[in-house]
């Protein structure tokens, strides 16, 4: 009697069906209120309207093997533009039978990229295969060396152009930005006020200006008969420009350290150069990595203002197959694989940051 009554209770006490599971879920996020259930129909009926005519033009009806001329009689999408352009896409004006090599050289760079996720894997033997895989890169790229035809940097465009702007650039931005972070914050009037000159001056102007000085107003300042290469030139703007924005962010963890840890540092008898490398810095940089990856993930895209100085990456070349008459109007498959490509690049950051992020406050718990 006594166990049919408690199993009576029990029954109860569930939950309705409403209140649980998807229907609950909807019911307290989507329709929890008269202002919420109308944006959550209105929602609902524009996602109707946009998708499916959506994937019926890209998938239903598009087409992926043929010429621009058939194309111009479908309702669907021309991927063909794709496949037919790809080669010259990617690798621009590279020699067509020296493409292998910048097709080496971005799977070197992704397997080192790939290798480097692992925090374990961070030794100087790391450091090593970094600097042997550079090596490697540039002779794959210049030749010259070992039987390979020279390749001039002006044929450089495409793929291999935007990854040796974008990770060069983020690389050599982020230990500068930490330095003018420091000398921001240095106790020395002359290193402190140069790094504030710098920082609100660089932040204070676009990169496009930046680059359009580089290319155009910087060549004019050098003596005659030399010259320094145009992608040299845009490199160093965008690792100035980026570095800027870095040492604000890496000032504003510095200025989120207690002053017990300089105090604990100096109990220590650890010196300016120790302590920053052993106790503040590494605290700082694990603060500020989220709006750190913002700003490198920014770098990252605006590497694509570089067509402005006629320098080929991938947007540029992406560009001289739509202006070929017999592409012209289909810029939106163009741009949309393009798209496509700068969506793996940011997201692989971001994926990366929040890992990392995740494994430094695991490590800080036990």
């Amino acid at each position: 009697m006594e166990e049919s009554i408690q199993r009576t209770q029990t029954d109860e006490l569930k939950p309705s069906v409403t209140s649980v599971g998807a229907i609950g879920w909807a019911r307290s996020n989507l329709f929890n209120g008269v202002f919420n259930s109308i944006l959550t129909i209105v929602t609902l009926y524009l996602l109707w309207e946009i998708i499916p005519p959506l994937f019926q033009w890209a998938f239903i009806d598009s087409v992926w093997h043929t010429t621009g001329k058939a194309c111009r009689g479908i309702d669907g999408a021309c991927w063909s533009i794709i496949p037919t352009n790809l080669r010259f896409i990617i690798f621009g004006f590279f020699p067509y039978e020296s493409q292998w090599r910048p097709l080496l050289a971005m799977f070197i760079l992704f397997g080192l990229l790939f290798y480097s996720r692992d925090r374990k894997h961070w030794t100087k033997y790391l450091g090593y295969g970094w600097i042997a895989g550079l090596f490697v890169m540039g002779l794959l790229m210049k030749g010259g060396l070992f039987g390979l035809t020279p390749v001039e940097s002006t044929q450089w465009g495409g793929l291999p152009l935007t990854l040796l702007l974008s990770v060069f650039g983020l690389t050599a931005a982020y230990p500068l930005g930490v330095v003018l972070a420091l000398g921001r914050q240095s106790k020395m009037p002359g290193v402190k006020w140069l790094s504030v000159i710098y920082i609100e001056l660089i932040r204070g102007v676009p990169l496009i200006s930046l680059l359009f000085m580089s290319s155009i107003i910087f060549p004019l300042f050098l003596p005659e008969g030399i010259t320094i290469n145009k992608i040299l030139r845009a490199q160093v703007a965008i690792i100035l420009f980026t570095a800027a924005y870095i040492a604000e962010v890496v000032r504003g963890g510095l200025q989120g350290m207690s002053r017990g840890q300089y105090e604990a540092a100096e109990s220590m008898g650890l010196n300016y150069y120790l302590t920053m490398r052993l106790v503040i810095l590494p605290q700082a940089l694990k603060i500020v990595i989220p709006p750190t990856v913002s700003i490198l993930i920014s770098a990252f895209k605006d590497t694509s203002l570089v067509v402005i100085i006629a320098l080929y990456d991938v947007l540029k070349t992406t560009q001289s197959v739509l202006s070929n008459p017999e592409w012209m109007g289909f810029s939106r498959e163009a741009y949309i694989f393009v798209a496509i490509l700068y969506f793996l690049g940011c997201f692989s950051m971001s994926n990366f940051s929040r890992k990392l992020e995740k494994e430094l406050s695991a490590g800080e718990q036990q």
